[in-house]
């Protein structure tokens, strides 16, 4: 038992530094990558203006990008564990769509682009996303009458999450004049973020990140069913509760920064397994880092296929995750998937 928690162990260092190395090697092209190609990396050591597109254009939308899947994959791999459903998603209880409405209703009050990158509309925007993720998910255990049906919860998030987005279509068609930045939002982008917006999400992922690991032994009891983990002396409401304010918070922030960005959360929990098997403390930490990898390369992708100009990484991501779920299925790797 001792070979196999060390051999267990190194494999996860193994696979955390592995996606450490492809982390900065995806950042160093997505540095590379642009309409102006190589040569602003080049330029950049003599001339000021190449200097400032590679500084405050293209680093920091690829590591904001790394962050937006990084709180996405996070998210992702709790869904998971908290429903025990292996196609659960940071989506799940209507937390994004709850996000898009407050954030349309914003852009319908104080006007501007979802992108900005001052601070306090930045801030603004986050806060509004968290808010609306928070009355959602509230509406959510409202409907299902608590989380102790996990059934009745995940049919109560798909009817809050198609209702705030209906009011969310009425907002945008009240207000045409932020028709083009609700379409980019809900496509995804990540063409807009800033310095400020990498703190924000920064920032929102540590609390997130931390919070999951301190309670991921109550995700690791419930992989051997409520009954058992109840048994364990697991106080699985008030853990519920609290890991679906981490999912609020965590697809909040995200969702501010880069819009609706599809199959990012329900995949990369997927990839770390078909991996290594890990307990919950790892598996959170090694889906964040995959949610990362998948967004940032993504984005690489989208600003590389059709250059000079891009493809929403949104409508990218949905094409890929929804590949490699097609793959899932076919291969029958995921239980319970027919």
């Amino acid at each position: 038992m001792i070979l196999d928690k060390k051999s267990t162990s190194r494999a996860f260092v193994v696979c955390l530094l592995l996606l450490l190395g492809l982390g900065l090697a995806l950042i160093l092209c997505g540095v590379a990558v642009g309409s102006t190609g190589l040569k602003t990396i080049i330029n950049s050591f003599t001339d000021p203006v190449a200097a400032k597109i590679i500084w405050e254009i293209r680093l920091p939308r690829s590591i904001g990008a790394f962050l937006a899947g990084a709180l996405l994959g996070l998210t992702g791999a709790i869904a998971q564990g908290l429903f025990r459903n292996p196609l659960a998603d940071p989506y799940l209880l209507g937390s994004a769509s709850g996000a898009s409405f407050a954030v349309a209703i914003s852009l319908m009050l104080f006007g501007g682009s979802p992108f900005a990158t001052y601070w306090l509309v930045r801030l603004g925007l986050t806060g509004a996303a968290f808010i609306g993720a928070v009355v959602a998910v509230l509406l959510t255990l409202i409907l299902a009458r608590g989380v102790q049906n996990s059934l009745r919860l995940l049919l109560s998030g798909v009817i809050v999450g198609v209702i705030f987005g209906a009011m969310s279509s009425i907002v945008t068609l009240m207000s045409p004049e932020i028709l083009q930045a609700m379409q980019a939002f809900l496509l995804g982008s990540t063409g807009f973020v800033g310095w400020n917006a990498c703190f924000v999400m920064f920032g929102a992922l540590l609390i997130s990140l931390i919070t999951g690991v301190l309670l991921s032994k109550v995700l690791d009891g419930l992989v051997l069913g409520e009954t058992t983990a109840v048994s364990l002396g697991l106080k699985l409401d008030l853990t519920r509760i609290a890991l679906i304010g981490v999912i609020s918070l965590a697809t909040g922030a995200a969702v501010a920064q880069v819009g609706l960005v599809a199959f990012v959360g329900l995949v990369s929990p997927h990839l770390v397994r078909s991996l290594i098997r890990v307990n919950h403390s790892r598996l959170l930490l090694l889906s964040a880092m995959m949610g990362g990898l998948v967004l940032l390369a993504a984005d690489v992708l989208s600003r590389y296929l059709i250059a000079p100009q891009e493809l929403p990484v949104g409508v990218l991501t949905a094409v890929l995750g929804g590949g490699y779920l097609l793959w899932l299925m076919y291969s029958a790797k995921v239980r319970g998937f027919q």
